[in-house]
């Protein structure tokens, strides 16, 4: 008899934000803003005491202030962030071995076959919160669905700290409930699309055939239409297994068309990606960045440089040239990640250099930063967010 399949989707809840709050609880409560705070900086994480204002992600800082002018801004701390993620990835292998990390703050865990050890899904999922709590200080929400995607879905219709359930079965009485505008991958331009050929609910839109759906949106959106509106996983949520690649993304609430957004998003993904790299001693010979355009168009564009990867400021500066061979000024963007690629184990190159790269100094401090707030101290790298400028570049 086939096992039902189970997945989780464990998000942590405005993942920077509570790191800050847990570390200085005088924060407790108030609109906390984590970003840079210059005219060019950009709202990384907002704590939900701030979204209320309607500040949201890949804000620019100064639009986020006029909203909210009383808010507390504080700087990144990655290696901090990425020292947190580690110990609750660790916590979650130990419920599954199948495991997807997407981001620093969001996990994928194949539960399949486990209800033995932990107990139906549901109380697997109360049981994994009550452990990230009292081991972290942190709250999770938790997602539960026979695919990624209602996992992914789940665990957004309840947070913060939501456990959610969606039994095989239900998908579509699920996705009618959250609605057409709360169901993923649809934002406000892609509803408004709809709106024109009269499609207001998720019934409607499941009343068109791909092929009809495919001719007034074309063949990606249409397909994604079509599956999304029945709980059918599109497959956005694919990816390699953590030891062949560490990556991020990020799917931005409202399309990008900011090249100084886009450059500070790949900024401070790059830095993730290396503390991740620098946390689990791993070297990477290849970066990758992945761009998703409004009508699901996705490229993947990957370099290999001749010399070693060594810093997150390399991974920002080969991103964003990658970046440039597809974007043009004004092109809206909705979902950029960044990747690390073809990793080996060990914390030196596999073969040295004769002379000393001016990036592995750079590399050197980040693993400074890193032991330091892994040993609770407060210590940044003050670039970190913020667009260097050309003489830094």
């Amino acid at each position: 008899m086939e096992l039902e399949p189970v997945i989780f989707h464990v998000d942590m809840d405005a993942f920077y934000a509570a790191i800050e709050v847990l570390d200085n609880p005088s924060y407790a409560g108030t609109c906390l803003l984590i970003g840079g705070n210059s005219s060019r900086g950009v709202v990384a994480t907002a704590s939900y005491e701030a979204r209320k204002y309607g500040i949201h992600s890949a804000m620019p800082m100064v639009q986020a202030l006029r909203l909210c002018p009383h808010a507390v801004v504080v700087k990144p701390r990655m290696a901090r962030y990425s020292q947190v993620s580690s110990q609750v990835m660790d916590i979650l292998r130990q419920f599954s071995s199948d495991l997807q990390q997407i981001s620093i703050d969001e996990a994928f865990l194949d539960m399949t076959g486990t209800r033995r050890l932990f107990g139906i899904p549901r109380q697997a999922g109360k049981i994994l919160k009550e452990r990230v709590k009292k081991e972290t200080g942190l709250t999770i929400s938790v997602g539960i669905g026979a695919s990624r995607f209602i996992a992914k879905m789940a665990s957004d219709y309840d947070k913060p700290d939501g456990l959610c359930r969606v039994s095989q079965g239900k998908e579509i009485a699920f996705i009618d409930a959250v609605g057409l505008q709360k169901l993923w991958g649809v934002g406000k331009v892609t509803q408004s699309l709809l709106a024109k050929h009269h499609i207001q609910t998720t019934k409607e839109l499941r009343s068109y055939t791909m092929d009809s759906l495919q001719s007034l949106f074309g063949k990606s959106m249409g397909q994604f239409l079509y599956l999304a509106c029945r709980g059918i996983d599109p497959g956005i949520f694919s990816g390699e297994a953590k030891s062949h690649s560490i990556s991020t993304e990020t799917t931005f609430e409202h399309d990008v068309t900011s090249l100084s957004i886009l450059e500070q998003t790949l900024l401070s993904m790059s830095h993730e990606v290396m503390f991740r790299a620098l946390e689990e001693k791993q070297i990477g010979r290849t970066v990758g960045i992945k761009v998703r355009l409004p009508d699901f168009t996705t490229y993947t564009l990957q370099a290999t440089p001749q010399g070693t990867i060594y810093s997150a400021e390399q991974i920002y500066h080969l991103a964003k040239q990658l970046l440039l061979q597809k974007w043009h000024d004004g092109t809206p963007i909705r979902l950029i990640g960044v990747g690390l690629y073809q990793l080996y184990e060990g914390s030196r190159p596999l073969q040295e250099e004769l002379f000393e790269d001016p990036y592995q100094k750079k590399r050197k401090i980040e693993q400074v930063v890193l032991a330091l707030q892994k040993q609770g101290k407060q210590v940044f790298k003050a670039k970190n967010l913020e667009t260097p400028t050309p003489s830094e570049k």
